[in-house]
């Protein structure tokens, strides 16, 4: 064990700490939120420092600059950051993932987790959702709830983390808000179907009201069916979240964000489903591009038995008649990723982080 030094120690245990699997068994619906209330806050630098001092033999995080995307129009209230981040479950990445060019000490928990809360913590998101989590109740729930985070997770039904050897329970996914920038008004977990059959993937949607505004929008996470063959089966997926959000919404009259791992390239129908929806949604990565119509190259980027994964499956879709994407955290180039690819000793998840500041538009109505 790393000494963590006089300065920290006091939030050693909580970072150190690691249910097991026995214990972890006890949640078996993983719906109850523990209660971290008794404990206190956390100081998010004192945090970050901590996380640096176990991470101090591998390589410094990578740099990524947010390229700034705003119009002539200025907004009068301060940005919502938005972080979308399927961040590789570790029963999956350990015992089933089977990335043939990263070695098994780059996945090793007690680091890898350090260099996953480094990366929450450099963007510090107002609005953080994520997939693949399965080590919330011992270790995002407790410590994100004293850096002053509401935490809800939903986990999935059947999740593939149980049939791997002392798992730590199911993954799934987790949505996480600052409770002095909003005020939950409405949360929905959401199991989704297809062609009237439930399926094995979740989501999660909260209304909020943002207290500096006093306006409402609602955020959504999900997480798609994966792999070749199963297009028509997400398809049917993302047909029942968008009916779920039509109602939620009311129709598109409340502003929406979904975040998530959709485990679909553009050219999926699922992703045109998401572009010609009623509810009016762009997805902000695009506006990265110099036509502001093309999504990024890759969003993953691993190699397996099977050969090199490059795809684009992650997505912040947003209500463009209503929202505004004030800037976009740029991607990895090939370069900074290496030719091992995802994850490494540097990154600690096969999918990269997605941030985008948000703000609301001043005459919502304009466009829809």
């Amino acid at each position: 064990v790393c000494s963590m030094g006089n300065s920290t120690s006091r939030l050693y245990s909580a970072l150190a700490k690691t249910l097991s699997s026995s214990a972890v068994s006890q949640h078996q619906d993983c719906l109850e939120q523990p209660d971290s209330a008794q404990l206190d806050p956390i100081d998010p630098k004192e945090l970050l420092e901590e996380c640096q001092i176990v991470l101090q033999k591998r390589p410094p995080r990578f740099q990524r600059d947010f390229v700034d995307l705003k119009k002539d129009a200025a907004s009068n209230h301060r940005p919502i950051r938005v972080m979308q981040w399927n961040i590789l479950a570790q029963a999956l990445g350990e015992g089933k993932d089977n990335f043939v060019q990263c070695p098994i000490e780059a996945l090793k928990w007690e680091e890898r987790k350090c260099l996953i809360l480094e990366e929450i913590l450099a963007y510090k998101p107002d609005i953080l959702c994520l997939q693949e989590v399965d080590h919330y109740f011992d270790t995002f729930e407790p410590l994100l709830s004293r850096l002053g985070y509401q935490c809800t997770f939903f986990p999935k039904p059947w999740s593939p983390c149980l049939d791997v050897e002392q798992n730590n329970g199911p993954d799934g996914c987790a949505l996480f808000f600052l409770k002095d920038r909003f005020e939950l008004v409405n949360s929905a977990n959401i199991r989704l179907t297809a062609m009237k059959l439930k399926t094995n993937q979740v989501a999660i949607a909260q209304t909020l009201k943002c207290n500096e505004t006093g306006r409402l929008f609602c955020i959504a996470v999900t997480h798609l069916k994966a792999r070749t063959g199963w297009e028509r089966f997400r398809s049917a997926q993302g047909c029942d979240l968008l009916q779920n959000l039509e109602s939620i919404t009311q129709g598109a009259k409340i502003p929406l964000i979904i975040c998530g791992d959709f485990n679909a390239e553009p050219s999926e129908e699922v992703y045109r489903e998401f572009s010609n929806s009623s509810l009016n949604l762009n997805s902000a990565y695009k506006l990265l591009s110099p036509d502001g119509q093309s999504e990024p190259p890759y969003t993953t980027w691993k190699i397996r038995p099977s050969g090199e994964c490059r795809h684009t499956l992650d997505y912040i879709w947003y209500s463009q008649h209503a929202l505004n994407v004030n800037s976009a955290l740029g991607l990895l180039t090939e370069e900074q990723i290496g030719p091992n690819r995802l994850p490494s000793f540097n990154y600690p998840s096969d999918h990269l982080s997605l941030v985008c500041d948000f703000s609301f538009n001043q005459d919502p109505d304009r466009l829809l």
